[in-house]
């Protein structure tokens, strides 16, 4: 069964289309990404599935309903863990959780219930009675995912889930993300982490200027966008790397120069170093990598800064 189908799914600001006639599926039980740099129209795409604003243009059904006039039946059925944490600094812990609980019309017993049982998936039991504002970064952002999930949600949508998280704290919320993929729950995750995509998706799409510029498991898109290895050379800043580049062009599939660097993608790059050294090349490093989903990222979008 599907949970999210979008066919030609439009949103305009006035003159702005943010999101620009997508087609899309999401699957019960997998866990979905968007990529895409900013402004390519992911967090417009999130807020349309979680029923926060109406689409332009096209279909949009979520979880078999149509958001315009089921938003509250979705609602009720959905988790929401926003890019920027919104607790209640002056609650407790637990009290964040009850109080959010009663938001979903559910009864107070089911309700504490829950909240222990949330407590205990997001390792805060210990911190329970403690005021939010007490809390590391990492903690909150336990507690607004262990928050979502006080109504059982059939889909959870998370916006950028672990930004400015130190690694111990990322790793932490990927394992309790999926333990919630293998207990049944539907993810739909935004990030600019690309490592997180590919620890975390199953399926993803790559968004540019409000389109789907790929789509495909993360694997598939290195397969089909890259090389199964890159080789980076870097040379001093007097280098003319442009012209390196030309002599080493026929050795691979695909030559990205930039100031001070050469990428050589190519299938075997213990191979390509090895033929780079009888060209008179002479980087002052060099590093044989496998290629991941950010060389796909960057070939899709570009390298340009986008505000």
């Amino acid at each position: 069964m599907t949970l999210v189908v979008a066919r030609g799914l439009v949103k305009r600001f006035g003159r702005l289309t943010a999101v620009d006639g997508i087609d899309l599926e999401v699957r019960r039980g997998e866990a979905f990404g968007f990529l895409g740099p900013n402004g390519a129209g992911k967090s417009s795409t999130m807020r349309m599935i979680g029923c926060v604003s109406p689409r332009t243009g096209g279909d949009l059904r979520v979880l078999g309903m149509d958001p315009d006039r089921d938003g509250p039946s979705i609602r009720a059925r959905l988790g929401v863990v926003p890019q920027q944490d919104n607790l209640d600094t002056e609650l407790t812990v637990r009290q964040n959780l009850h109080v959010y609980g009663r938001y979903f019309g559910l009864p107070k017993a089911h309700v504490r219930a829950k909240a222990e049982e949330l407590l205990v998936f997001a390792q805060l039991t210990e911190r329970a009675d403690d005021e939010v504002g007490r809390l590391s970064g990492g903690m909150k952002r336990r507690l607004t995912i262990a928050r979502s999930l006080i109504n059982d949600p059939e889909l959870l949508l998370l916006d950028e889930p672990t930004t400015g998280l130190d690694p111990q704290a990322r790793h932490l919320l990927w394992d309790r993300l999926v333990r919630l993929k293998h207990n049944g729950v539907t993810l739909i995750i935004t990030s600019h982490y690309m490592d997180e995509a590919e620890q975390l998706c199953d399926r993803l799409v790559v968004m540019d200027r409000g389109r789907i510029a790929a789509e495909g498991s993360p694997s598939e898109l290195i397969t089909r966008y890259s090389t199964r290895e890159v080789v980076e050379l870097r040379f001093h800043p007097d280098v003319d790397t442009a012209t390196v580049a030309t002599r080493l062009d026929a050795l691979v599939d695909r030559v990205e120069t930039l100031p001070g660097r050469l990428l050589l993608y190519a299938e075997d790059g213990d191979a390509v170093l090895n033929a780079v050294h009888t060209r008179d090349v002479h980087p002052v490093s060099t590093l044989v990598r496998r290629s991941t989903l950010e060389d796909v990222f960057l070939r899709l979008t570009g390298r340009t800064l986008v505000d």
